[in-house]
């Protein structure tokens, strides 16, 4: 682990700090995770990027424990070679899934102890699952459906060019060894259409739509003040996506250029989500992808119609603020999430991207909010 990667509480930060890095260290915090173990044990992880890391030879990722609910953090394992991966249990084993290094091979990592220990992606029977492009994601989340795990994943259409991405969804069966690169399908890999109004997409959600096919909602790249997801389907078979422009484009907001999570919950029949929102007291900052100082609730019954239930954490500076990349899962009546933070620290804080904590943020009884709807004022600050 680097030595300017510390863990413990510091003051003054929202939430519990599990993870904290100096700015002018070079190595900066990024695709936190979190998942519930069997025991009622949290896991958390983030990797490590910037120029003082390795992410683009063979990036590293820190996993954490907390028995006690979120308030108290012990750093569990380092690992080599995984880069914005998805944290995820599956038949009691826990995994990460994605790429080697910054657009690198899809990779699979496994743990049979609760994260203490983990296998390595040699081969292809033991979690090397595709070597063939330059392969981008996120901490996406897994969805269970038809017998099959789906996730998805996209790679560079033009080699070395950021924003080239094509949207596809890799899957594979519940009974499947994950570790095995043959038990794993993938789609045709689709870029954004010529003449789009969106310049690019990437990070997308395997969900479950009301009408029950799989689909990928993806963060784009719009031109101006426009928040939009895109939406592309999935064949039954895993084999397929499609994207109509005309159905395919929802207005969502915190899509434009910024990573969400969408989660369905079953008590309120309703799909939910933790998001950047562009807040009418930042419009007039045209870099709406870098406007990441708020974190809001949302939810839609639809996946089409999102409202705004609350404003959870703001701060008026754009430029050292961020509250981003919120992996988060439910917690009983609660959602728990890890965050992507970058905040004030003795050192002159980080800048918006390059952020200096990762953080354990607990939202209570997150199903009262359901009917609220924020006006899109931010809290008071002090």
């Amino acid at each position: 682990m680097s030595t300017a990667v510390v863990w413990g509480q510091i003051d003054e930060v929202p939430g519990v700090t599990i993870a904290y890095s100096r700015y002018d260290s070079g190595v900066y915090v990024g695709s936190p995770g979190i998942l519930i173990l069997p025991d009622g044990s949290y896991l958390a992880k983030f990797d490590e990027f910037g120029p003082g890391s390795a992410y683009r030879v063979a990036a590293v990722t820190n996993v954490y424990i907390s028995k006690d609910k979120g308030l108290c953090w012990e750093h569990l394992a380092r690992l080599e070679g995984v880069f914005w991966s998805t944290l995820f249990m599956h038949k009691g084993d826990v995994y990460l899934l994605g790429m080697h290094k910054e657009y690198g091979d899809i990779v699979i990592f496994r743990s049979l102890d609760g994260g203490k220990s983990w296998t390595t992606p040699k081969d292809g029977k033991s979690g090397l699952l595709r070597t063939d492009a330059q392969y981008h994601t996120a901490p996406m989340p897994i969805l269970i459906h038809n017998g099959r795990l789906w996730r998805a994943v996209e790679r560079m259409g033009i080699p070395d060019k950021w924003g080239s991405f094509e949207a596809g969804m890799m899957s594979a069966a519940v009974d499947a060894d994950l570790l095995d690169a043959a038990s794993w399908t993938y789609t045709n890999f689709l870029p954004v259409p010529e003449g789009s109004p969106i310049r690019h997409w990437l990070e997308g959600n395997a969900v479950l739509a009301p009408d029950g096919k799989v689909v990928d909602i993806l963060r784009t790249g719009c031109l101006g003040p426009v928040e939009k997801a895109a939406v592309l389907e999935v064949s039954e078979d895993g084999k397929r996506i499609s994207f109509e422009e005309k159905s395919g484009l929802v207005d969502m907001p915190g899509a434009s250029d910024k990573k969400f999570t969408i989660r369905y919950d079953e008590k309120t029949n309703r799909y939910w989500s933790l998001v950047n929102p562009m807040l009418p007291c930042d419009r007039n900052d045209k870099r709406v992808g870098k406007i990441r100082n708020a974190l809001a609730v949302v939810s839609s019954e639809d996946l089409r119609s999102w409202k705004t239930h609350k404003i959870l954490l703001y701060h008026p500076d754009t430029e050292k603020h961020a509250f981003q990349y919120p992996a988060w899962v439910f917690d009983g009546d609660d959602i728990i999430s890890a965050l992507r933070m970058a905040h004030d620290d003795q050192y002159g804080g980080a800048r918006f991207h390059d952020a200096n904590y990762l953080t354990f943020y607990r939202i209570e009884k997150f199903r009262d909010m359901l009917n609220e709807e924020s006006d899109m004022t931010p809290p008071q600050t002090e």
